[in-house]
C-alpha cells in the first residue's frame, strides 16, 4: 500500500522561467533522493527492458539524435545523453513539443534525481499550470522508487481512493510552487482546480502516464 502522505513529501517542486526561441517557457521541476547508485538509477531510466517495468513500454533509436517512442504516450528526440547524469530529450505528444531534461548526482549512498519538463508559456499553461504535466511526473516517481526497491505499483491504485487523494496532494503541492514562483495566489489555486479536476477523471490507462494534460 502506497503512504500518500509520505511518497508526496519525498518529492520536492518548483517552477522556473527559462528562454526558449525567444520568448518565455516554464519548467515545472521535480526531485527527490532515492537510495541507490547513480548508476543503478541512470540503467532504471535507460534501459528498455527497465522502464517498461515502472513506466511503460521503450523502442526506437536510443542514441543522440535518434527517436524514442513511449508505447502509446510521447515520442520524440534524444538531444543529450551523458552516462550516468543527464538526459536531455523533446516531448512530442499530441501534436505538441515540450522538452525533458533529467539529471542526476550522487549524494554520499543515495541519488539524487531531478526532472524538469519544460512547456511553452501559452493559454494550456494558464489553464493548467505546472498541474498539466506535475501530476503525472509525481506518479512516476513513485513508480521509479518502487522499482528500485524491488516493488511494485499496481496500476489500479491510481483509481482508488488513495490514489485520487495522492493526485489532489500532487496538484495541491504544485500549486504551492506556482504561488511560490510569483504567480497571483487566485489564478494558481483556479489552474490548480482545473488540473485536479482533469485528472480525476476516470483513470489513466497506466499509474505512469504523465504528460496527460498536455496532450
Amino acid at each position: 500500500m502506497t503512504d500518500v502522505m509520505q511518497e508526496i513529501s519525498a518529492a520536492r517542486r518548483r517552477i522556473e522561467t527559462r528562454p526558449l526561441d525567444h520568448t518565455d517557457a516554464r519548467a515545472a521541476i521535480i526531485s527527490r533522493s532515492y537510495t541507490a547508485t547513480i548508476d543503478e538509477v541512470w540503467d532504471a531510466c535507460t534501459n528498455p527492458e527497465r522502464v517498461a517495468r515502472w513506466l511503460m513500454a521503450l523502442s526506437g533509436d536510443l542514441r543522440v539524435g535518434g527517436r524514442y517512442q513511449l508505447q502509446g504516450n510521447a515520442g520524440g528526440t534524444i538531444k543529450r545523453c551523458d552516462p550516468p547524469r543527464v538526459l536531455s530529450i523533446t516531448w512530442e505528444y499530441g501534436g505538441e513539443v515540450n522538452w525533458v531534461d533529467l539529471r542526476l548526482s550522487s549524494a554520499g549512498d543515495s541519488t539524487r534525481f531531478e526532472l524538469a519538463h519544460t512547456v511553452p508559456a501559452d493559454a494550456k499553461w494558464v489553464e493548467f499550470g505546472p498541474g498539466a504535466v506535475g501530476p503525472g511526473w509525481d506518479l512516476s516517481v513513485v513508480a521509479l522508487g518502487a522499482h528500485l526497491a524491488d516493488r511494485t505499483v499496481d496500476p489500479a491504485w491510481i483509481a482508488s481512493n488513495d490514489g485520487e487523494a495522492f493526485i489532489r496532494q500532487s496538484s495541491a503541492r504544485w500549486c504551492d510552487a506556482h504561488i511560490a514562483a510569483g504567480v497571483d495566489p487566485a489564478d494558481a489555486r483556479a489552474a490548480a482546480d482545473r488540473a485536479t479536476a482533469f485528472w480525476c477523471q476516470p483513470a489513466p490507462e497506466s499509474v505512469a502516464h504523465v504528460g496527460k494534460a498536455s496532450g
